[in-house]
């Protein structure tokens, strides 16, 4: 199913879309993987992060909602993980301040008292046909917000990460084929692949296992608050499946990287694409 032409203001949100997407809402189905797990998940108000957030809450996980503004969204994504019988905390602010990526693991520790999965998947982006439309502020925002936020997180996490912790990146389609149009975006992304891989090697003897996830197009507020509209209504047909994922298929995946079953999973980048390989 393709989307009709539409544009919001950045970040956008679900409740403006057409059609609104589907996280999984009345779909996934929960079987213990993650029990008694506490996990943090940035941009968990829509999108991915919000599908990944009602997976884990079904799962078994108490879920830490990590978003910009758009609290209507989040009330949403907590709505789901404590009808799931699990606790929600939502945290609000900018991830481009370093103080504001400490103070949601710092919240974390004190709510819960651990953490045992941290997701980096809150992303700006801007779609641009040249490169003198990219202002010096929007590419220190995007490498803010996308990369330097992830290192922040992982940094403050790590002295409360034990043996089994599993570290999480939203990679992209665009880290190994980059859209010449989404250059600060894709740049980010080919980062936090090599970042994760990164980790995976300096983390493995702590028993810290590190993963990214490569998305191809999925249909989430940064579409339509991002994209021209006419780019927004084609958007998903150049995948050979022909059309954009809903946030609810790429859960699973994440779900699989947290649980212990991919206890010999670290270092790897999966990709989600719609048949479009990857590097």
């Amino acid at each position: 199913m393709n989307q009709p032409a539409q544009q919001q203001e950045f970040p956008g949100s679900e409740q403006e879309m057409t059609p609104k997407p589907d996280h999984g809402e009345e779909s996934y189905r929960g079987s213990g993987r993650l029990e008694g797990k506490v996990a943090v998940i940035t941009g968990a108000d829509s999108g991915i992060g919000k599908a990944v957030a009602i997976a884990y809450a079904r799962e078994g996980a108490d879920v830490v909602v990590s978003y910009l503004n758009e609290h209507e969204d989040a009330a949403e994504t907590r709505h789901w993980i404590e009808e799931a019988g699990r606790r929600a905390l939502l945290i609000s602010g900018d991830l481009a301040d370093p103080a504001h990526c400490r103070e949601i693991i710092q919240k974390t520790i004190d709510e819960f008292g651990r953490l045992d999965v941290l997701v980096s998947n809150a992303a700006f982006q801007m779609d641009h046909p040249t490169l003198d439309e990219v202002s010096d502020e929007e590419w220190d925002r995007t490498l803010a917000v996308n990369l330097s936020a992830y290192f922040h997180l992982v940094k403050a996490a790590l002295p409360h990460l034990k043996a089994g912790a599993a570290i999480i990146g939203s990679s992209s389609v665009n880290s190994d084929m980059p859209s010449p149009t989404l250059l600060p975006y894709a740049a980010t992304k080919a980062a936090i692949a090599n970042m994760t891989a990164s980790l995976a090697q300096l983390l493995a003897e702590q028993g810290i296992r590190a993963n990214s996830v490569a998305p191809g197009p999925v249909w989430t507020p940064l579409i339509p608050s991002t994209m021209p509209e006419e780019k927004v209504e084609s958007f998903g047909q150049q995948v050979p499946l022909k059309r954009a994922a809903q946030p609810a298929e790429l859960a699973p995946v994440y779900v699989m990287l947290a649980s212990d079953e991919a206890s010999y999973v670290s270092g790897a980048r999966v990709a989600v694409t719609g048949g479009k390989p990857i590097l």
